[in-house]
């Protein structure tokens, strides 16, 4: 489809429910490596990404059943596999998410890139380079990245760009690490402060969540929880805001 052709005049009314954010519940579900038991997520969009990070996990040992309520049930506990194929990984970015998560848990991780080899290490040089800064060894090995964090120390980094997927990868190991991490020009966008706030509830020690700067104090475990719910998607929220604004225009 190249476009939608609209034809107005029709008088809108109605309540309408907003679907929970896609860009929210992936990292959630990439937490849920950590998590170690059976956690609910409610308020799941019904959407291929969704699906797809369900098909990770599951390829890593974790158990996932989705529910007809719009939640899903991730038990992770027997999660034993730190290895996230190049056939899933390629057909969504955000699968490389569980770098950091596997990293905290095994310490170690073998994640492809998103592109594979044609694509090599540019478009996640930021998770990539401050997760170096937390101890990790990182080699790229046939479109792979191998990394070794069974030496994580707690640093400062300083993002050049604001990114929000290495802010959230960044973040999930750096809470496991010995000492203390600052993250400057880090993300502070919804689903990074859900992000910050689920880990907090399992544990970690995150202050700053909101802000442009993070500070994350190592703790040695976390503790697991039993459910959270996606937040609301503004994208889609402001879509049908827009429409309202017209109608009382009207």
């Amino acid at each position: 489809m190249d476009y939608f052709e609209i034809n107005g005049s029709n008088k809108l009314n109605g309540v309408v429910e907003v679907s929970g954010a896609k860009n929210a519940v992936l990292p959630l579900m990439a937490a849920a490596i950590l998590n170690k038991d059976k956690l609910k997520i409610s308020n799941v969009p019904t959407l291929s990404d969704s699906i797809t990070m369900s098909k990770l996990l599951e390829e890593m040992g974790a158990e996932v059943n989705f529910e007809s309520d719009n939640s899903i049930f991730v038990d992770s506990s027997n999660l034993d596999t730190p290895f996230a194929p190049y056939d899933l990984v390629k057909t969504m970015r955000a699968s490389f998410y569980v770098l950091g998560p596997l990293l905290a848990r095994f310490g170690k991780a073998k994640v492809s890139l998103p592109g594979g080899c044609a694509w090599g290490p540019r478009p996640v040089d930021f998770h990539l380079e401050g997760l170096k800064a937390l101890g990790v060894k990182i080699s790229i090995e046939n479109g792979y990245v191998v990394a070794d964090g069974s030496n994580l120390n707690g640093n400062k980094i300083h993002f050049p760009k604001i990114s929000v997927g290495a802010t959230g990868n960044v973040v999930m190991v750096a809470i496991l690490a010995k000492g203390t991490t600052t993250i400057t020009n880090a993300a502070s966008e919804p689903e990074i402060q859900q992000l910050c706030e689920m880990l907090n509830s399992m544990g970690a020690n995150i202050s700053g969540v909101g802000s442009n700067t993070l500070t994350i104090k190592g703790v040695s475990s976390l503790n697991s929880i039993s459910s959270i719910s996606v937040i609301p998607d503004r994208i889609e929220a402001g879509t049908f805001l827009n429409c309202a604004q017209l109608l009382v225009g009207s």
